[in-house]
């Protein structure tokens, strides 16, 4: 079953201190490095503007849970995160519409 992971970011004062021009360049590398699989897809969401909390939502989709982890692993080695830029507040791993696909092939649930 296909794994999403929300991880929930708060970007430093300093990655917000950088120019825009090396914000690019290292979240580029960052990302080409830790997607490097092909396999597992992502989107980024801005979420400062309404979150204190939370400043950015990274949304990783992946086949299975071991691409998942991979991916945060490899994003654990990029300077991202080892600098300090961004720190990762929450991961929440989810299975979109997981309660139709129980339905549907789960013992339990025939058995209700």
């Amino acid at each position: 079953m296909r794994v999403t992971l929300f991880m929930l970011l708060h970007a430093s004062g300093d990655w917000l201190k950088l120019s825009r021009e090396k914000r690019r360049e290292l979240s580029s590398g960052a990302i080409a490095y830790a997607f490097n699989s092909g396999r597992v897809q992502f989107r980024f969401f801005d979420a400062e503007a309404f979150n204190a909390r939370y400043s950015d939502v990274l949304m990783v989709e992946a086949e299975t849970m071991q691409d998942a982890y991979f991916v945060v692993e490899r994003l654990r080695d990029t300077s991202l995160i080892y600098e300090g830029y961004f720190e990762v507040r929450e991961i929440i791993p989810a299975f979109e519409n997981g309660h139709v696909r129980f339905e549907s092939e789960s013992d339990l649930a025939v058995t209700q």
